[in-house]
């Protein structure tokens, strides 16, 4: 799917959660704090702040959307090890080394 094709996707999510709590777009608009142009944008999937969204998202109480953007964390047997070595989650990507032709 295209960046376009998911904020219109996530627009319609967004209406038909409004829409099933039955919430005109004044009044969410106003209890999550954005103006009623952005919430239009929102739900147009014509382009909307990542603020936004979170915040429409939580007027909407469906904060349950947000958490299952990272699903739940198994550790392995070697991160668990790696825990109780005292060494914490990587704070940045690694250097990846060159590969030299042959």
């Amino acid at each position: 799917m295209s960046t376009e094709e998911w904020e219109a996707e996530l627009g319609r999510q967004v209406r038909r959660a409004r829409l099933s709590a039955d919430i005109d777009q004044k009044t969410l608009a106003r209890t999550a704090n954005v103006s009623h142009s952005a919430l239009r944008a929102l739900e147009a999937g014509t382009g909307s702040s990542l603020r936004t969204l979170v915040r429409v998202i939580r007027a909407l109480d469906r904060t349950d959307w947000l958490e299952s953007l990272e699903p739940p964390a198994h550790l392995s047997p070697l991160e668990i090890l790696r825990a109780s070595e005292g060494h914490s989650e990587p704070q940045r990507a690694s250097r990846r080394r060159a590969v030299e032709d042959s």
